[in-house]
């Protein structure tokens, strides 16, 4: 066999399960998953109908399915552990240490890793988001005073998902602005970023990929055609290197990797943390 199942097993929303068992299913290629996730199994009666179809998944596919569970209350976690499957409880094997280490016992509450509980931090990340979607795409340079970070980049080079990512994963205020062929053909810096280029990073991507990814929005179009993706590239890449700003190639990233290495060489998350102390 050369997929598996794997339950994502929560009693809460099951993003913390999600994101944890996609960063240590990446480590094993040659192999297909197919992703099931169990959401808010705050009750025995969820936990045991979670089971039944986990262990129905086993009989059926002749493979124990792998789970991967943030279960916070013990009894919900002794339920799930009775399962047919391969149960990767990162609650339990983590809060026994912690308490040892801290001298004092857990909460065993649920829904703190994503609820409210930081108001203002809240606040920002949803300003952040709006202000990145009025901002997208350079739609409008009003409020740059205002940016955290400008990105800058050709069309489809991962600058809106990233702003966008930013926005509600740390509550920076990401504009961005497309470069074109008509952007290119002064040689300078476009005017409404002049008086911002200290906040400008660039991003760029591999002409292949880039073109793939406009044939699938645009086929057989020049905008598509691998001049006009060359052409763009070798501009944009040459207004980084003249203005001196710093950019990177999103070609085999993805947009948590891309807002990290953008975050980190600009040293913004830091620059934030010490003025908004936020949690991240």
């Amino acid at each position: 066999m050369n997929h598996r199942t794997v339950f994502f097993v929560s009693d809460q929303t099951g993003v913390t399960a999600e994101t944890l068992g996609h960063s240590l299913l990446t480590q094993f290629d040659g192999l297909k998953f197919r992703g099931v996730t169990v959401p808010f199994i705050n009750t025995p009666d969820k936990a045991n109908e979670c089971v039944r179809r986990i262990k129905l998944t086993a009989e059926v596919e002749g493979a124990r399915p792998i789970v991967f569970a943030t279960m916070v209350q013990d009894n919900l976690r002794d339920i799930i552990a009775e399962s047919q499957g391969l149960v990767l409880d990162f609650f339990g094997a983590f809060i026994g240490p912690m308490e040892r280490e801290l001298g004092i016992a857990s909460s065993h509450a649920t829904g703190k890793a994503h609820g409210v509980a930081d108001q203002r931090s809240y606040t920002r990340r949803i300003d952040a988001m709006n202000y990145a979607l009025e901002h997208d795409d350079g739609s409008t340079t009003r409020d740059y005073s205002k940016a955290d970070i400008i990105l800058v980049g050709v069309s489809r080079s991962g600058k809106t998902p990233t702003c966008l990512y930013m926005a509600l994963r740390y509550g920076v205020y990401a504009a961005n602005y497309p470069l074109t062929e008509e952007e290119f053909e002064g040689g300078k810096l476009p005017a409404p970023l002049e008086r911002y280029r200290d906040r400008l990073f660039g991003l760029t991507i591999a002409p292949r990929r880039l073109q793939q990814i406009r044939q699938e929005r645009r086929p057989e179009s020049n905008y598509a055609s691998a001049r006009q993706v060359s052409f763009e590239l070798r501009s944009a890449e040459a207004l980084f290197s003249r203005y001196g700003i710093g950019h990177f190639d999103t070609t085999d990233s993805s947009v948590e990797e891309i807002a990290s290495t953008v975050l980190d060489r600009t040293g913004l998350l830091n620059r934030l943390q010490g003025v908004e102390g936020s949690e991240v």
